[in-house]
C-alpha cells in the first residue's frame, strides 16, 4: 500500500453523485487535510455537476478512477449491487474504502471484503454512523449502569416515505437493493446490537404492497432476541413526505427511554431515578426540560419483579429539536470519516465502526430476509 506523503492531506475519490454522495461530500471538505480529487458517475450529467462543485476532475468511470494515483480513499455511494465488486476493484487499485450501506447483497462477500483489505492492510468500513451520535453512548451508559434497571423490550418504527421511489426505482428490486431489510435495515440491527449485544432472529415477514402489478414490498418487521429481551424492527415505506416519522424505545423494568427520527436527536427519558441519577442528566443534557411526577423529599419504594425497587423521583425528562437532524446528520458523516482517518495514520487506534459492524449487520439483514413470510394483502376495494 502506497504510504501518504503528508499526514495532513487525504485525497478522496467518490464513486457514484447521487443526493447523498453530495451531503457526504460537503461533510468531508469539514475536515482539514481532505480533499476530494475525482468523481465518477454513470450519470455524466450528475457526475460533472458534483465534479465542479468539489473541484475535482470527472472520470468516465471507475476504472479511470481508480488509476488516479494521488487518491487515498474510495468512497462508494452507489446503489447496494454494485457495492462488493466496486469495493473490490478498489482494494486491488490499493485504495481504502468506505461504502455506504449494505456491504453488498451477500453476508459472504462482505466477508470476502473484509479478509481481503485485513490482509492488505487497507481500511474498510460501511457507513454505520448511527454510533458516533451523541444520545448512542449516552443510551449505552445508561443500559450498561443499568439507571433504569434491566432492559425487558424495544422497538424501532420507521414509516418512511416513498415519494421520490418511482415503481422503477432499483430500491424496488431486490436484485439490486437486497430489500428494505438489507438496503435500509442494517443500520438499526447495527444500533442495537451494540447497545445489548448479539441478538438472534426469531421472525421475520415482508408485505407486499396491493394494488400494483409489480411485486412491490413495502414493508418489513423482523423478531430479534436479545440476551435480556426481544426488539421488534418494522420499516415501511408507503406514505408522503409530510408523514415521515421514526420512534424507538427501550423499555426498562425502572422506566423506559424513547428517541426521535432515524437519526436520533430527541430523546425522552421516563422513570423512577436517584437524585444522583437526576443531576448526571441535567449535566449531559443542559437546558433540557425535566417533570417530576412525585416529588424527592422521602425516600420511596415500589415492587417489581417481586422485588423493591428504591428511588428518589418519577421523572420525565425531554432533550433535543428534530429540526436539528440534518446538522446532527453531517455530524455523524465527519466524525466517522475522521474516526476512520485516525485509525489510517495509527492503526492501534480502536474505531467505533470497522469491517466487523459491516459483515454482523448484513448478516442479521440477510437472514430475516431470508425466512421471512411473503404476505399478500387483496387490493383494496376502494379509498376515501
Amino acid at each position: 500500500m502506497r504510504q501518504l506523503s503528508n499526514h495532513l492531506k487525504f485525497n478522496i475519490g467518490i464513486v457514484g453523485a447521487g443526493e447523498f454522495a453530495e451531503f457526504a461530500a460537503k461533510a468531508f471538505l469539514k475536515i482539514n487535510g481532505i480533499h476530494i480529487v475525482g468523481v465518477t458517475d454513470i450519470n455524466e450529467a450528475s457526475g460533472r455537476k458534483m465534479a465542479v462543485a468539489v473541484n475535482a476532475k470527472f472520470h468516465n468511470n471507475i476504472t479511470d478512477l481508480l488509476t488516479d494515483d494521488s487518491i487515498d480513499l474510495v468512497y462508494i455511494a452507489t446503489p447496494p449491487y454494485l457495492h462488493f465488486r466496486q469495493s473490490e476493484m478498489a482494494f486491488r487499485a490499493g485504495k481504502h474504502v468506505i461504502c455506504e450501506k449494505p456491504a453488498a447483497l451477500r453476508t459472504i462477500e462482505a466477508e470476502t471484503l473484509a479478509a481481503y483489505a485485513k490482509e492488505n492492510n487497507l481500511l474498510y468500513v460501511v457507513n454505520l454512523m448511527q454510533r458516533y451520535n451523541p444520545l448512542y453512548a449516552i443510551v449505552k451508559t445508561i443500559i450498561d449502569e443499568k439507571w433504569l434497571g434491566d432492559f425487558v423490550h424495544g422497538f424501532f418504527e420507521n414509516y418512511a416515505s416513498d415519494e421520490k421511489l418511482i415503481p422503477e426505482h432499483w430500491f424496488w428490486d431486490e436484485e439490486k437493493s437486497g430489500g428494505i431489510f438489507i438496503e435500509h435495515g442494517v443500520h438499526f440491527f447495527d444500533m442495537f446490537s451494540g447497545w445489548l449485544g448479539e441478538g438472534e432472529l426469531i421472525s421475520s415477514f415482508e408485505i407486499q404492497r396491493p394494488g400494483v402489478e409489480e411485486k412491490i414490498i413495502d414493508r418489513v418487521q423482523a423478531d430479534v432476541l436479545y440476551q435480556d429481551g426481544p426488539v421488534n424492527f418494522y420499516h415501511g415505506f408507503n406514505q408522503p413526505k409530510l408523514l415521515d416519522r421514526q420512534e424507538l424505545r427501550l423499555q426498562f423494568d425502572r422506566g423506559d427511554i424513547t428517541l426521535y427520527e432515524w437519526i436520533p436527536v430527541k430523546i425522552r427519558l421516563h422513570g423512577l431515578l436517584k437524585v444522583q441519577q437526576v443531576e448526571k442528566l441535567k449535566s449531559l443534557f443542559p437546558g433540557c426540560k425535566i417533570e417530576v411526577h412525585s416529588d424527592d423529599s422521602t425516600h420511596k419504594k415500589v415492587r417489581g419483579k417481586f422485588r423493591d425497587i428504591d428511588f428518589d423521583s418519577l421523572i420525565t425528562m425531554e432533550s433535543g429539536d428534530i429540526a436539528d437532524k440534518m446538522f446532527r446528520y453531517e455530524q455523524l458523516v465527519t466524525s466517522m470519516l475522521e474516526d476512520q482517518l485516525n485509525w489510517i495514520k495509527d492503526p492501534s487506534q480502536v474505531r467505533k465502526i470497522d469491517d466487523t459492524n459491516a459483515v454482523e449487520s448484513l448478516r442479521m439483514a440477510e437472514e430475516a430476509t431470508k425466512r421471512a413470510a411473503v404476505f399478500a394483502p387483496k387490493s383494496p376495494k376502494g379509498h376515501f
